[in-house]
């Protein structure tokens, strides 16, 4: 039986392959998630963004700051919790993912849950 972090890493990959949906062709680089595979705590953000497009991180702009304040003010830490989003590539121009984009995503977004089961 793999372990959690050999069962992450192989999610890691098959985000990094995916070809899913078109998004895979505007971004640097995909967004798998960070944090905590032991947690009952998982914040499920909508898409990343030009910030988190270039690290690979999520959470990582403005938005990231303000959800650490969030994390921080309900008395949790940010390495105690784990953050992703619905999608794991950038859209272009910031906009909304579409329908069939999360649907494709999904396949990743359930993974990650099934693995932490928050």
């Amino acid at each position: 039986m793999q372990s959690k972090h050999e069962v992450w890493i192989r999610i890691v990959n098959d985000i990094r392959n995916c070809r899913l949906c078109p998004l895979h062709s505007y971004r640097r680089n995909p967004v798998p998630g960070e944090g905590s595979l032991d947690t009952d705590v998982v914040f499920l953000g909508e898409a990343p963004g030009r910030k988190e497009d270039e690290t690979g991180r999520p959470f990582v702009g403005a938005a990231g700051q303000l959800l650490n304040k969030l994390i921080s003010d309900i008395g949790l830490d940010r390495s105690k919790v784990f953050i992703t989003n619905v999608v794991k590539c950038r859209p272009p121009n910031n906009r909304d993912p579409k329908d069939e984009e999360i649907r494709a995503c999904s396949v990743h977004t359930n993974a990650i849950l099934s693995l932490i089961k928050p």
